[in-house]
């Protein structure tokens, strides 16, 4: 069977989540970078790949997938172990909204293409788009901080890392990216560090995949 390939940009958040879901899930795979900052997604050979014009697109057991979430939820479901989903309904529930929190509430103002529009067709300046950026993570941190604190424990919920850590960990590397305050986010903080001991998330890191370019 081929290798999976994920063309996807090294700095993407929605990338970052799925090199970090194929490494908890042990699958190897092959890289084809997109660079987002030259405009590459939207040249006709990608779009082609991807009619969206957005990473990561996964190509795997044959077919080519997009939307990192449902990337997730697939791998999840074809190779089972280690689970990103706790089995309890309830505990299921409660990891889907923390990762929801991250992925459809902060990170999609956010994105490349809210902070370009605002600097090209608004003409907002870099300390505007700045104050747009940390608004809204600072704004949702504040809601995942409460919401993971009782559950949390090694990771953001409990002692194994799930779909929730997959997605907090790169918004945290764009939080401080962007210079945001996390003093009032300990429980989010401690996550993130424990998260970034493990091996999966090391290697799906911004900077170590740079580094290996």
């Amino acid at each position: 069977m081929a290798k999976p390939v994920l063309f996807d940009y090294f700095r993407s958040s929605t990338s970052y989540r799925v090199r970090i879901a194929l490494g908890l899930k042990g699958i190897e795979y092959e890289r084809v970078a997109v660079n987002l900052l030259d405009g590459a997604q939207q040249a006709p050979g990608y779009l082609a790949v991807n009619p969206q014009g957005l990473v990561p697109t996964l190509e795997i057991d044959g077919l080519r997938l997009t939307q990192s979430l449902a990337i997730l939820d697939y791998l999840d479901i074809t190779r089972p172990e280690p689970p990103l989903i706790p089995p309890d309904p309830a505990d299921a529930a409660r990891v889907r909204a923390l990762a929801l929190l991250v992925a459809c509430d902060i990170h999609p103002v956010n994105n490349l293409r809210v902070l370009k529009y605002l600097k090209a067709t608004l003409g907002q300046p870099q300390e505007a788009r700045d104050a747009w950026y940390r608004h809204w993570v600072a704004e949702g941190f504040a809601a995942l901080e409460a919401m993971a604190a009782p559950s949390a424990g090694r990771f953001i919920f409990g002692d194994s890392p799930t779909l929730a850590d997959i997605c907090l960990v790169p918004q945290m590397f764009n939080a401080r990216r962007f210079g945001v305050p996390l003093d009032d986010c300990p429980t989010l903080v401690r996550a993130d560090a424990e998260a970034n001991g493990l091996e999966a998330f090391a290697r799906a890191h911004p900077d170590a995949i740079e580094a290996a370019t």
